[in-house]
């Protein structure tokens, strides 16, 4: 593999982790990676990417826990039912993606990134507007499957799409991040389970993506705290629509 692609690998590791923990979407691009520069199978793409998420929600989970958020009992109610809820979506994701195949795996991503931005614009015009402090359980446990199921078939973590509908039901910005990192751990976690049955994790991408986006998860938290995030946000937006299409193209 040529020096150029190991460092976009690794460089995109990293941006994915500074969206993580800073707006939430981030973590799909360590899968746009993979998908794109490396020659490996949808299974591998999702399974290599997934077990990465395993640190990153442990470090999300710890920032957010220092910074207050999860000490908060309504945050950590909305993490528990995302997390109950990964249990048993993130396998179902993980069947699925065995019977889907590379082009139809890149229509699904970009699909999904797609969305992703519409979500994020979403939240970006009508953040102020939000005022429903916690969502009904019901909501937030459909939510949870969902993103779970969509998680398991693509190897993205809880962040990237949790974040942006939780946001639209009314939670604060950094509740919303602080529940989704801990759903990304239990995702992440049943994911790998299920890909490593496969064998279809590549260990050494693994960790040349994984290594840079635990830094990018702190700076990401870092910045969630200190700085207006809008700029960002709208790079962000720009980046996924544009990426959308070229996803179902290179597919």
């Amino acid at each position: 593999m040529d020096l150029s692609v190991l460092i976009a690998l690794g460089l995109l590791g990293f941006i994915g982790g500074v969206g993580i923990t800073t707006v939430g979407p981030g973590g799909v691009l360590p899968t746009i990676a993979l998908f794109t520069l490396t020659d490996l199978t949808p299974a591998q793409v999702a399974g290599t990417a997934i077990v990465t998420h395993v640190a990153t929600g442990v470090l999300g989970t710890a920032a957010y826990t220092r910074s207050g958020q999860l000490r908060e009992p309504g945050t950590r109610r909305t993490a528990l039912i995302l997390s109950a809820t990964a249990l048993f979506g993130t396998p179902l994701g993980v069947v699925i993606n065995t019977s889907v195949s590379k082009q139809a795996f890149g229509l699904v991503l970009a699909v999904f990134v797609a969305g992703v931005a519409a979500l994020v614009w979403y939240r970006d015009r009508h953040e102020q507007a939000a005022t429903m402090t916690q969502p009904p359980t019901g909501l937030v446990a459909v939510l949870g499957l969902a993103v779970a199921v969509a998680a398991g078939i693509v190897g993205i973590g809880g962040p990237m799409l949790t974040v942006p509908l939780l946001v639209a039901l009314g939670l604060p910005v950094l509740e919303s991040v602080a529940s989704a990192q801990v759903q990304s751990i239990v995702i992440a976690a049943v994911g790998t389970v299920g890909y490593l049955g496969q064998g279809a994790i590549d260990w050494p991408l693994a960790a040349l993506v994984g290594i840079p986006e635990l830094a990018g998860v702190l700076l990401g938290w870092k910045i969630a705290h200190a700085l207006p995030t809008r700029t960002l946000k709208r790079v962000l937006i720009v980046t996924l629509f544009a990426l959308a299409p070229y996803l179902a193209l290179h597919s």
